[in-house]
């Protein structure tokens, strides 16, 4: 878990840069360190002995995830948001997981985590219905 919360503590300093910048006025600091936050608090909860398991629907096997790199950018769909994370399998295999997150009151919630589901983030980006935040 300590690699997990090294990659949050580089998340937000990108975030410190990006804001200083003049980058990203959409989303205020709080809100995107609090996305961040709830992304990494969802992987770690769902997490068994720092793996994240995922049954792939396909082929019914139980595929162990690692976390690798959380991306800084922030996408919106409407009230909600979008952000991805790297991760590798047990056999090296890259596995992009998109993570779907709406807003509780004065935190985020993980709706839904769509793993190797890219092309559905793909198809809302070109339909219009997700767009860049930040």
């Amino acid at each position: 878990m300590s690699r997990i919360r090294r990659l949050l503590v580089a998340f937000v300093a990108g975030l410190q840069i990006c804001v200083l910048s003049g980058a990203g006025h959409a989303l205020s600091l709080q809100d995107k360190t609090g996305l961040q936050a709830a992304m990494q608090r969802h992987v770690d909860r769902q997490s068994v002995k720092g793996v994240y398991l995922h049954l792939d629907s396909a082929t019914g096997e139980v595929r162990r995830l690692h976390p690798v790199t959380a991306h800084p950018m922030i996408m919106q769909m409407g009230e909600n948001f979008v952000m991805c994370f790297d991760f590798r399998d047990s056999a090296e295999k890259k596995a992009e997981v998109d993570f779907y997150l709406a807003r509780k009151g004065d935190t985020f919630v993980v709706f839904h985590a769509g793993v190797a589901e890219r092309d559905l983030l793909k198809r809302l980006m070109q339909a219009g219905k997700v767009t860049r935040a930040d």
